[in-house]
């Protein structure tokens, strides 16, 4: 008996205990097609926590595990319990294992890995879990080269999918990877994902900030977050308000709480866990709904007659200024946002970006639910920023409106209202005999210039086009100066039915490097 013992200690000794969760395998079997040509993950289930595992490895401590560890002393948390991780550069920049060596991961099998649905931009599976992941992946070569939130914003269902992940509890880290260092190119802002200033690797700390907040929430707030899909929002909602530069309330509406792009460094981990160990179920924050109800922008505007609507989405709108005209309106509103405590709420629009004098935000009630917005042109503006490596100039050339929710307790994550500008283009405007702004002239050679543009959404040609008038202010027609010394008088309507515009689309993605 005591020999049959001994033996059995003996074997169970040798046998390696498992030092990190299990794999979770998604079969291109279980795939069910859904909205925005994407696809819904079904039968996908995830295993018990194994609470034999720590919940935060030694290494992980150096991360700010330790705040994590002594949480989950104090009071029941989450852990990683409902919670899947997915790497989508192939391991290139993995959240490594040992940091949190409870924590689910996703694989994907062999039919799905050969359609390269594992790697770079998410958006084509919805999985029936909270998930956060990353992809350390740009499109790199090519005209149209982006880094993977840019290409989101700017393929057809790009946002639409991006959102549907957004209020299906997933969001991802991507690299900003030279779209946010000399100039910002982004043509808009949104919450549906973290981007991160730098290139591979730069969105490690994100992942490790993400995973302990999720751990941090107590059971009972996780599950009202997961039920009201509700999950990304407030992540970034805790994100923003523990970010190093905001120190109160009050700039939390500012614009140092919501850059497009976030740098790794100003992270506050510590802040963030004690934000989600404090929420309670019944004081959850809402997520802020959105919907144009008038809309001066159009469909046709400027030479080349493009849409000026780059996309409608619940939680962000975003506009391409291609019109001649000096000012634009817009009315949006945030009445369709609930509380899923049934609180009462109120909203602030704040101006994040832009100038104060040229953007005017006239709330149409009470409550704040919906506004009438005005924007003037902007020029391009060059800013002083620093970040790790100092400090840099950056041209900016977009307004940006934040639209928040209270419900008493805790302010929602931001929508956002953005206006982009056609940065590339040289326009002049004057005062008119009426007292207004009209368009004096445009000069849209970008490649005589050198000047970037992107050409899935511009285009250059060689001329400057002065606009002329009569006596009254109407437009009357147009001279054309070409850079080729030629000249000639064009008719008002110029634009209408003449270009062809080639709209180009990003290659595949690839990894990119620091």
């Amino acid at each position: 008996m005591h020999i049959r013992t001994g033996l059995l200690c003996l074997l169970l000794c040798l046998v390696p205990l498992r030092a990190a969760a299990e794999d979770v395998l998604l079969r291109s079997s279980s795939l069910l097609p859904a909205a925005y040509d994407s696809y819904l993950a079904l039968n996908l289930k995830l295993p018990p926590q194994n609470r034999t595992l720590p919940l935060v490895g030694d290494r992980g401590l150096r991360s700010g595990g330790q705040v994590l560890r002594h949480l989950a002393g104090q009071q029941a948390v989450n852990g990683f319990d409902g919670v899947l991780y997915d790497n989508r550069d192939h391991g290139h920049s993995s959240l490594p294992e040992e940091l949190f060596p409870r924590l689910d991961r996703l694989v994907y099998d062999k039919t799905l890995r050969k359609a390269r649905a594992d790697y770079g931009l998410a958006g084509k599976i919805l999985l029936p879990a909270v998930v956060f992941g990353n992809s350390s992946t740009s499109v790199t070569t090519g005209p149209a080269k982006r880094s993977l939130p840019r290409l989101a914003m700017t393929s057809p269902g790009g946002p639409e999918r991006s959102a549907q992940l957004y209020e299906n509890n997933h969001l991802y880290v991507y690299p900003e990877h030279r779209d946010h260092d000399e100039t910002d190119r982004f043509p808009a802002n949104w919450p549906y994902m973290l981007i991160s200033q730098g290139s591979s690797g730069s969105d490690q700390p994100f992942l490790a900030a993400l995973a302990m907040t999720l751990a941090a929430f107590p059971p009972d707030t996780f599950a009202a977050l997961r039920d009201n899909r509700l999950i990304a929002p407030t992540l970034q909602m805790i994100l923003r308000r523990g970010y190093a530069p905001v120190r109160s309330r009050a700039a939390y509406f500012t614009a140092i709480a919501h850059p497009v792009v976030f740098e790794g460094d100003a992270l506050r981990p510590g802040r963030m866990m004690g934000e989600a160990a404090a929420m309670r179920p019944d004081a959850i924050p809402p997520m802020v709904r959105l919907r144009v109800e008038q809309d001066g922008f159009g469909e046709a505007e400027g030479l080349a007659r493009l849409s000026e609507r780059l996309f409608d989405t619940e939680g962000a709108i975003a506009r391409i200024w291609r019109n001649f005209d000096w000012s634009r309106e817009i009315t949006v509103s945030a009445a369709a946002t609930r509380d899923p405590n049934g609180r009462t709420l109120t909203f602030t629009w704040a101006l994040l970006q832009g100038d104060p004098a040229r953007v005017r935000i006239e709330p149409l009630d009470p409550e704040g639910s919906r506004a009438r917005i005005r924007v003037a042109w902007h020029d391009p503006k060059t800013v002083l920023t620093r970040d790790r490596t100092g400090y840099h100039n950056r041209s900016l050339s977009r307004v940006e409106i934040g639209v928040f929710a209270s419900n008493g307790v805790h302010d929602s994550a931001p929508a956002f209202v953005t206006v982009f500008f056609p940065d590339h283009q040289k326009r002049v405007y004057a005062t008119s005999g009426a007292g207004g702004m009209r368009l004096v002239s445009v000069d849209y050679d970008a490649i005589g210039r050198d000047a970037y543009y992107d050409p899935v959404l511009f285009w250059s040609a060689p001329w400057t086009d002065r606009a002329e008038y009569d006596g009254a202010g109407a437009r009357t027609g147009w001279t054309r100066i070409g850079h080729d010394g030629n000249t000639r008088t064009l008719p008002p309507e110029i634009g209408e039915g003449v270009y062809q515009i080639e709209r180009l689309q990003p290659e595949r993605p690839y990894l990119i490097m620091p």
